[in-house]
């Protein structure tokens, strides 16, 4: 199997991994993964995507996270590039949160995260080239009032990341965040008119963004000429969270 080099290198035919690619954010960058000519593989708790390798995985236990890896490297190879996308959200007052309702959340969206990239570090390090995505929230930078289990997940991951970025440096494996705003997908679709514009009233370019806009963050951060690009965190938010 090949890797890039660096700036101006060729395309290679990569192996990526998209946990939580079933559906919104996750299936937006898996299609432009594949687009570029990636080998696409996808995680998912809910039955097979079409066009990509799936492979069923809850992030919240190792053994499913390693079987998923195992899997992907018998039919695919080891993955070079990985974005963690797999997220949940149990939203509630914070007086009236249960701690398994902060844990449940935490465990998901950032400790299945760190079980992700964890399964994933060994054979980039030997392979010497990698490209490690997380996906955040402007949440977790401004903080959301009834969100406080996902806004701590989400904040979480910049320091993971961040950590990552500088044990990994080394080896020429990057480490960065993606931290999306307001999108238009299944999970907004479904929130009241009214609440949605509202949402949107905050936005300084006052629209909400595409799932296709991250997802040409996050293949620009796996890219050749994003190989100087470590420990970043790249808002895609319409400014919501700027200053942050």
């Amino acid at each position: 199997m090949t890797h890039e080099a660096g700036v101006g290198a060729p395309r290679r035919d990569r192996v990526v991994l998209i946990t939580g690619g079933n559906r919104g954010l996750g299936l937006a960058c898996a299609q432009a993964f594949a687009a570029l000519g990636d080998q696409v593989a996808v995680t998912s708790r809910s039955g097979p995507v079409e066009g990509f390798l799936t492979v069923k995985c809850d992030v919240t236990s190792a053994e499913e996270v390693d079987a998923a890896f195992t899997e992907i490297e018998e039919q695919l190879g080891a993955p070079e590039v990985v974005v963690c996308n797999a997220g949940v959200t149990r939203d509630g007052l914070s007086m009236k949160m249960t701690d398994e309702a902060f844990t449940s959340v935490v465990d998901a969206n950032l400790t299945g995260a760190f079980r992700v990239a964890r399964r994933a570090i060994p054979k980039m390090m030997r392979a010497r080239t990698g490209r490690l995505i997380f996906m955040s929230s402007v949440a977790g930078l401004t903080g959301s009032a009834g969100q406080v289990n996902y806004a701590s997940s989400k904040a979480g991951l910049v320091g993971l990341a961040r950590s990552l970025a500088r044990e990994l440096a080394p080896r020429n494996i990057t480490s960065n965040v993606v931290a999306p705003g307001p999108i238009t997908t299944d999970m907004t679709g479904a929130l009241p008119e009214a609440t949605l514009q509202s949402l949107v009233e905050t936005v300084p370019l006052a629209r909400a963004g595409t799932p296709e806009e991250v997802a040409a963050a996050v293949t620009f951060l796996a890219s050749a000429e994003a190989a100087y690009i470590t420990g970043a965190v790249l808002p895609v938010d319409g400014g919501l969270g700027m200053g942050h």
